[in-house]
């Protein structure tokens, strides 16, 4: 039931296996099957499927107690199926490197490795015969580094490790039990470094059968086609004219052609847990491809991680032995080069990295849509999943950054039309006070006008607007992604997937290896933390957050300390230009060093939050990343967004007025708002840490993997010129020479979206852009991100998951806070309120009920007041203006706060309760309105589950039919 094509078939096989003695084979049917066509357009190399002897698994020879009978069977077995097992099978073992063992370093066995090994050198000595074309073409394939060196059996997995390495006992044991369990190894010393020794490890069909039934690995096992054929005769008559209507319109070209990714078989194909029981229900074309890669690799990796290397409870798994230095990696290998010496389009992909690079990584694909299922055959689904959240936050970036670019160019078209700024523009003689103590001339209030042209781009009607858009924008971002995330979780066969029982953290069980309880789950004991000792450990942890944080505000406070100072410096420089602008400079300065310190301080923090996550000891790893994720986005959200909070909230919000400024250890006097308010150095301070940390990040993504990759090909090609004749390198040393990916996976790559998802969100009444410089940022950032997991780092262990894990969580906070934040920058930070009280109660238009750019008329001159100049003692005199709402100094209460101070305050209050209620009502409903998973999923569910009951129970009543035919039963037509 798949893509079919009919130039090649699998031929049976003279020699039948019997089902009771291999329960993992399918019976060789007498009509031939078809291979599919994704498999023959991406495996030149394949080899035809063959039966495996009985003999040949090491797992058999177990049930046998005696050594003679072992010998005998294996020997008979292996002679009666040498010719049409393998053609001619271990012909080059002897020769080069023993297949199985290594003899320099293993000498003590159990009697049936080393039986099974004997029999092996046996046959290598009796079968040493010229080679024939078919062992050339072996070798060949063998050399490409993608199989054994008999160029048959395919290498699922790499272990490196030194031959200098003292730990040899613990390696045999592991090794020999891993050969116990059923994988097949081969050692090869590497080419560029002569201590370096790989091991291949291969799993063979029984193994892959034998695992995949007890992980619960889902296989296709039918094409679908009922659904489709349901679904198009349920269809309406509006749908089918809509649908023709698109097929006449032009081709969307952001999707990517057909004809350039072949159809990935599972996704069309019902698919049911794996049984070696019910082997003959699954549809199995060819073995060699019937377990995908990465499929083999994850089996493989269960196994690593389960097989003891010495006696003990927590003597086990591959974790342990890289932590020990018994191995220096362990990894699935690439399936060859991303490129290609042939064109793409005339010649094909070579392998699925190379199709993942032309179709995906490469930059001239920037704006096509990401090929999820390619991504998650490769990388298996987490890393698929991340690629997917993040193509649908890049998706879903266009909508906001284009209305934030509209309300940007709304202020940019209406900004010499502003009345606020025209009367800024216009004020020749308005006289500001001085703004700091000594060397400041007095300025006229049109001096600012810039100032005041550059707010009105951020603060206008339109703010409001687009600061309410976006809080909703948030909320239909993440409940949209819930069902997006509902269909690929279905697509990719995880609805049913639990997380299997994690192993235990080998720190956590060498603390609490005394103390024993019994785990719920597995029934078995297991070490345990008691509560008080968690809780001590807790407590520790969380004070150790807060320090970090007060460090983090101290360092805030060192820059508004570093902007007092440097205010008075530069308002008496030297060079006019600075000297006019002392305020842009101050602001512009500020901003570099406090990034500066921002970047030094996200260093220290890594490492402290290392260590309190590691003091907790968690249980698991996956409670390790959680606690390390959370920990890791409170310092650096705080560390990135607190000089933020401190401009938008506290600069110019307690300066005093003149004749009585609050001073900061009676020294420096605080820093006042601009003329136009503060709204610019908020933007500014924004536009900066955005910026910069983008690039910052960008170049430590893929410029510092670069550089690394680039000095080992060095130090290999300095070592290369020794050799006599050049060698090109297996696959596997490529691989050994990239960078393994991160130490926390995919947590940096999720931690500095969901940072940049906060950017976006929290101020982005301030600065409407924000939006348009993440998308941007976005779409280089998937395309670089693609690079890097294809090009510069080895292939990632294919890990599973149903979700972003804890990062939703933050996503859902970081979208309650952009309500509050945005709430207060419109009504504190921005001027909206004050010129909309302004409009409605003191201008021209007071009590006439409409509102236009003539109602504010005379607002500048209503929001400034008036001070004597001959009260500050600096051989000034006349009158001078300040922003504040202060009775003038010939009234009865000279510069206390006049009513249009609390009015303005209390609309201030009025605007945040009103805001925060109406948007936290809107985002409630819409997500209350928007299912998180789509009807048309749902119904797609229950008819798959009824048909799947029915297919199985078909195909059930067809294989009992034609075994009673075979055995010659009489046939009565009702389930048996």
């Amino acid at each position: 039931g798949m893509n079919t094509s009919k130039s090649e078939t699998v031929k049976d096989h003279p020699l039948k296996p019997s089902r009771r003695s291999m329960p993992c084979l399918v019976q060789s049917q007498t009509h031939p099957q078809s291979l599919s066509k994704h498999s023959s357009f991406l495996q030149p190399n394949r080899v035809q499927p063959q039966p495996l002897s009985a003999g040949t698994s090491t797992a058999t020879v177990d049930v046998v107690s005696e050594r003679a009978k072992v010998v005998e069977t294996l020997e008979n077995n292996l002679l009666k199926l040498s010719n049409t097992e393998y053609g001619d099978p271990f012909i080059d073992v002897g020769k080069d490197k023993d297949t199985y063992t290594d003899d320099s370093e293993h000498g003590n066995y159990d009697a049936r490795t080393d039986q099974s090994l004997l029999i092996q050198n046996k046959l290598t000595r009796q079968r040493t015969e010229p080679r024939t074309k078919s062992s050339l073409k072996s070798h060949a394939m063998a050399s490409s580094g993608l199989f054994f060196k008999d160029g048959k059996k395919r290498i699922d997995y790499i272990l490196v490790y030194k031959k200098s390495s003292p730990q040899v006992e613990k390696r045999s044991t592991f090794e020999k039990n891993l050969r116990a369990e059923g994988l097949m190894l081969e050692r090869e010393p590497a080419v560029t470094n002569s201590d370096i020794m790989f091991v291949k490890v291969h799993c063979p069909w029984e193994t892959l059968c034998k695992y995949a039934e007890r992980m619960n690995i889902r296989m296709p096992f039918r094409k679908k086609c009922y659904y489709t054929d349901w679904r198009s005769k349920t269809m309406g008559s509006l749908q089918r004219n809509m649908r023709e209507l698109k097929s006449w319109l032009p081709r969307n070209p952001m999707k990517l052609d057909k004809e350039a990714l072949p159809d990935l078989e599972e996704t069309d194909c019902y698919t049911a847990p794996f049984s070696r029981a019910r082997i003959h229900h699954f549809t199995i074309n060819n073995k060699d491809s019937f377990f995908s890669n990465s499929t083999r690799s994850r089996i493989v990796h269960h196994v690593l991680q389960r097989t003891k290397y010495e006696d003990g409870k927590s003597k086990m798994g591959i974790n342990r032995l890289l932590n020990n230095g018994t191995y220096e990696a362990a990894f699935p290998p690439h399936e060859g080069s991303h490129k290609s010496r042939h064109p793409i389009k005339t010649h094909g992909a070579q392998n699925h990295r190379h199709l993942l690079y032309e179709r995906w990584a490469r930059w001239g694909m920037w704006y096509k849509y990401q090929p999820l299922d390619l991504i998650r055959r490769y990388f298996g689904e987490k890393i698929g999943l991340y690629f997917a959240w993040l193509g649908w936050y890049t998706g879903m970036l266009i909508p906001a950054a284009l209305v934030g670019l509209f309300v940007f160019l709304y202020g940019l078209f209406t900004m010499d039309s502003s009345q606020v700024s025209k009367e800024i523009c216009e004020a020749n003689e308005t006289v500001m006070c001085p703004m700091c103590e000594r060397n400041c001339t007095l300025q006229k209030l049109n001096e600012s006008c810039i100032y005041a042209k550059v707010t009105h781009l951020f603060d206008n009607g339109g703010t409001v607007f687009f600061a309410i858009f976006m809080a909703i924008w948030a909320t239909v971002f993440l409940e949209f992604w819930k069902r997006r995330r509902a269909v690929l979780t279905y697509d990719w066969d995880l609805i049913d997937w639990e997380d299997e029982e994690e192993e235990l953290r080998p720190q956590f069980e060498a603390k609490y290896s005394q103390v024993e309880r019994v785990n719920p789950i597995t029934g078995k004991p297991e070490p345990f933390q008691p509560f008080p000792d968690k809780l001590s450990r807790l407590m520790v942890s969380v004070s150790g957050i807060f320090f970090m944080i007060s460090l983090v505000l101290t360092a805030v406070f060192a820059v508004v300390v570093y902007r007092l100072v440097a205010m008075e410096q530069f308002a008496s420089f030297k060079w006019y230009f600075i000297k006019k602008y002392w305020q842009f400079a101050t602001s512009g300065t500020g901003v570099c060093i406090n990034f500066m310190i921002i970047m030094s301080l996200n260093v220290v923090y890594e490492k402290v939050a290392y260590l309190l996550t590691d003091l907790e000891h968690p249980r698991t790893e996956s409670e390790w990343e959680n606690s390390f994720a959370l920990k890791m986005f409170l310092f650096q959200f705080v560390n990135l967004n607190s000089s933020i909070f401190y401009i938008a909230f506290f600069l110019g919000r307690f300066a005093g007025r003149p004749g009585k400024y609050n001073k900061l250890f009676n020294r420096w006097r605080l820093e006042e708002c601009h003329p136009s308010g503060c709204l610019i150095d908020l933007c500014l301070q924004m536009g900066v840490i955005m910026v910069l940390k983008q690039m910052w990040n960008n170049f430590m993504e893929l410029g510092y993997p670069l550089l690394q990759n680039w000095w080992s090909r060095r130090k290999m090609k300095r070592r290369g010129q020794s050799m006599e004749n050049k060698i090109s390198l297996p696959q596997w040393e490529k691989d050994w020479n990239l960078q393994p990916m991160n130490l926390h996976g995919l947590m940096d790559e999720y931690l500095e979206m969901v940072l940049q998802f906060g950017f976006t969100t929290i101020f982005v009444a301030a600065f409407p852009l924000a939006p348009l410089l993440a998308l941007l940022n976005n779409i280089i950032e998937i395309r670089l991100d693609a690079y890097k997991f294809v090009t510069q780092w080895r292939r990632p262990m294919p890990a599973r998951a149903t979700d972003i894990g804890i990062w939703y969580g933050i996503l859902e906070g970081i979208g309650v806070l952009a309500v509050i934040t945005n709430a207060f920058v419109i009504a504190i930070t921005s001027d909206y309120i004050p010129r909309f009280v302004y409009a409605y109660k003191y201008g021209p238009c007071t009590d006439q009920g409409y509102r236009q750019e003539k109602c504010l008329k005379g607002y500048v001159n209503s929001s400034l007041s008036v001070f004597d100049l001959s009260e500050l003692g600096m051989g000034y005199s006349g009158y001078c203006r300040y922003r504040d709402y202060r009775a003038p100094p010939w009234s009865s209460t000279p510069y206390e706060f006049t009513l249009q101070f609390w009015h303005v305050l209390a609309a201030r209050l009025a605007f945040i309760i009103v805001f925060e209620h109406l948007v936290f009502g809107i985002k409630s409903f819409i997500a209350y309105l928007i299912p998180d998973m789509p009807k048309d999923l749902c119904d797609r569910m229950r008819r798959e589950k009824y048909l799947v009951q029915e297919m199985m129970y078909e195909a059930e009543l067809e294989h009992l039919q034609r075994e009673r035919k075979k055995n010659g039963k009489q046939y009565h037509h009702e389930w048996p």
